[in-house]
């Protein structure tokens, strides 16, 4: 019985230590998707490229239309 005096507190600390180490793995991306990295660079396109390109043209189209119907011209 005396034993368990020692034990359970150790026990609580080994506990404590043990979550606070899975919560600072989680934390640090320790179990982050590990295949991913490897086939991104497989991929075609990159999306964040593809996606500021894709809003960059979309601008300068409505630029272009919005001149055509005022009759005006930005770009020169």
């Amino acid at each position: 019985m005396e034993s368990l005096y020692l034990l359970i507190p150790v026990a609580i600390v080994f506990a404590v230590i043990v979550i606070r180490l899975l919560l600072w793995a989680i934390d640090s991306g320790q179990y982050d998707d590990l295949d991913k990295e490897s086939w991104r660079i497989l991929a075609d396109e990159d999306i964040g490229e593809t996606g500021e390109n894709d809003r960059q043209e979309d601008r300068q189209k409505d630029r272009q239309d919005s001149s055509r119907s005022t009759g005006t011209n930005d770009d020169q």
